[in-house]
């Protein structure tokens, strides 16, 4: 299905985005919430209920399968509204149809929609007689919702662990599944198979004889080889996926999932190159599933791919619709400056206008021990900060979602909580381990930060709602593009700048996203060398090097992208291959070092050896006189 636009915005960590399709869906525009924080949306739809004058019922916390039943109340909200909203947008007798024409003015120049409404308009004397044209052509943007499939937190009533089924994830799933949605869910952070397994128990993932399905699937993947794993697992369950979302590694907001240095330039080349072959090989899987389960065989499905991270122009987005064949580019991280949009309190969007490079950066606070893109000096990090101080580090742990870790026992703790962080902190002393090595390990600990609170509260700040339970520290995850926006920006502007009618960077300076990318990787590197040349291990060694080699080849790749469509990548091409140049002789100095530390492995294998041998030989030599000693007194 042909969508009005060619961008869609991602999932933006908790809150960010949980009532965005509520602002953009009747605009044809998708977009994406997250299903982390059931109470989150149980409070939102209160409010909303309140504000639009719908009866609500609470499901509190004593309700049977509240988990899954909160999700469903509030996705069935907001596609009630969201709808109710697009019928309104489409009813041309109000406002000679002002609505409409603002959706058809936001699409890109290209769309036919566009071109045959502006034709249609000028021949007709009221617009009214276009109403059987925008009931067939005019859709509504995607409400899709999305699923960390890891986060799958077990849970309990009173001590006794419930069925796998009431699992954080499962229940999650659940509740999308029984919603009236028909849209798409996005999993993201690898696969899960319980989780995958649990999809085949809902009527809605599967495709009817025409290829039609209800609830769609989409994954995040960072690479081929994982797109094809994943959908050929959910292929033998009858389940096919209907897009692939690939996101960079690195240059993205919330948590970076980087690769083993493998770029996004040449992993969308290898999608653009197999994009038959993957269909093909997960098709060849499905059929044989559908039939065994009696289900209907499409003969045709749709498959979308998709990418996004990092994006920041028209340019780009435009080469990477145009050169890879992607059908759609996530733009996330700009639109945390859009208010209109996303859901971000009044502080936190200004520290993100103010915020340059050096604020922006990979931290280690997420609980799930990944990677996390944040802000220097947000309010969440503060009040860790003070807790700190006041020697109680982490979180009370309020509501629990990231309760994952059975480190210190069968029920699982969060690593940002202040029990998981006394117990640790203990451990460590009894260690005993040398200063410099205590700090460094007791640094990672107390940095957890409780993001699965701090990345939602934002919107109770937003609307105006109590914070006492979850306290006013909010956590941001913005990409590293976010250091190129200086200013609060209007929707029309926003989507303006996507499709190359207006700039809204007024920073000359900002490199390619493929550039940029690159070098996040190289530095990614650089702290991974850092580490290992403590003590460096072979192993570490092999991924070191094979990690600098695919870097190496993805910058093959881009000169080689320069030498053949140099133009259609960006006006100035050359000072890209100049921005490559340096990085390129950056990533040599860093292969210097890499086998340098091979060299320091094999002085030190020899000097082990050299220190084994003397050992032994004073060992052999200690035990022939007593060997001689004990001869002597037998005799």
């Amino acid at each position: 299905m042909t969508k009005p636009h060619s961008f869609h915005i991602p999932v933006m960590g908790i809150g960010f985005t949980i009532d965005t399709p509520l602002k953009v869906a009747h605009l044809g525009i998708d977009s994406v919430i997250s299903l982390v924080d059931d109470m989150l949306l149980e409070r939102l739809r209160k409010m909303y209920s309140e504000k639009f004058n719908v009866p609500y019922e609470e499901i509190t916390k004593k309700a049977e399968d509240l988990r899954a039943r909160r999700i469903t109340a509030y996705l069935n909200l907001i596609h009630e509204f969201a709808e109710k909203k697009f019928e309104k947008l489409k009813d041309v007798s109000l406002n000679q149809g002002k609505e409409l024409k603002e959706y058809i003015k936001l699409l890109p120049e290209t769309s036919t929609i566009k071109q045959e409404f502006n034709n249609l308009i000028s021949k007709v004397s009221n617009i009214s007689e276009l109403e059987p044209w925008i009931q067939e052509n005019i859709k509504m943007g995607s409400i899709d919702v999305n699923i960390m499939t890891k986060v799958d937190k077990e849970n309990y009533i009173k001590k006794e662990k419930l069925p796998v089924e009431y699992n954080d994830a499962h229940a999650a799933l659940r509740g999308y599944a029984l919603s009236d949605l028909k849209s798409a869910i996005i999993l993201s952070a690898g696969m899960n198979p319980r989780l995958f397994s649990y999809m085949e128990n809902f009527d809605d993932f599967y495709a009817d004889e025409k290829g039609e399905i209800n609830k769609k699937i989409i994954l995040k993947v960072s690479d081929y080889r994982s797109a094809l794993i994943q959908g050929k697992y959910l292929a033998k369950k009858g389940i096919w996926v209907s897009e692939y979302r690939i996101e960079s590694g690195l240059n993205c907001g919330g948590h970076a999932f980087a690769t083993d240095g493998y770029l996004l330039g040449p992993v969308l080349e290898e999608f653009k190159s197999k994009r038959e072959e993957l269909y093909e090989n997960i098709y060849s899987v499905l059929e044989p599933a559908l039939a065994k389960k009696e289900r209907p065989i499409p003969k045709e499905l749709e498959m979308r791919i998709t990418a996004q991270g990092g994006v920041g122009n028209n340019e780009e987005h435009q080469f990477l619709l145009d050169h890879y064949g992607l059908d759609s580019i996530g733009w996330g991280t700009p639109f945390l400056l859009v208010p209109s949009v996303t859901t971000v309190d009044k502080e936190t969007r200004d520290q993100l206008v103010k915020s340059r490079e050096e604020d922006l950066y990979l931290s280690g606070i997420s609980p799930l021990g990944v990677p996390f893109n944040s802000m220097k000096g947000n309010s969440k990090d503060k009040e860790r900060d003070k807790n700190l101080e006041k020697g109680r580090p982490g979180s009370s742990c309020p509501k629990g979602y990231v309760q994952l870790n059975k480190e210190f026992g069968d029920k699982a703790i969060c690593t940002a909580s202040r029990q998981y962080q006394r117990l640790k902190i203990e451990s460590l002393q009894e260690k005993n381990l040398p200063k410099d090595e205590y700090n460094f390990e007791y640094n990672k600990v107390v940095d957890r930060s409780c993001t699965c609170v701090g990345l939602g509260t934002t919107a109770l700040i937003a609307h105006g709602l109590d914070t006492r339970v979850e306290g006013a520290g909010v956590s941001i995850c913005p990409g590293p593009n976010m250091a190129y926006y200086d200013k609060l920006i209007s929707m029309t502007d926003m989507i303006g700048h996507i499709y190359g009618r207006k700039n809204i960077i007024s920073r000359q300076d900002r490199p390619h996203m493929f550039v940029k990318e690159l070098n996040l990787y190289i530095d990614y590197l650089k702290g991974k060398v850092g580490d290992a040349s403590k003590a460096p291990t072979e192993k570490e060694q092999k991924y070191l090097t094979m990690f600098a080699e695919n870097l190496e080849a993805g910058i093959e790749y881009y000169f080689d992208l320069l030498d053949n469509e140099g133009k259609n990548i960006n006006n100035s091409s050359t000072i890209i291959k100049s921005e490559l140049e340096k990085s390129y002789t950056s990533l040599k100095l860093l292969k210097l070092r890499i086998d340098n530390l091979m060299i320091f492995n094999i002085k030190r294998s020899e000097e082990v050896r050299e220190t084994r041998e003397i050992a032994f030989k004073e060992s052999a030599l200690t035990h022939n006189r007593r060997s001689i000693v004990s001869f002597g007194q037998f005799i």
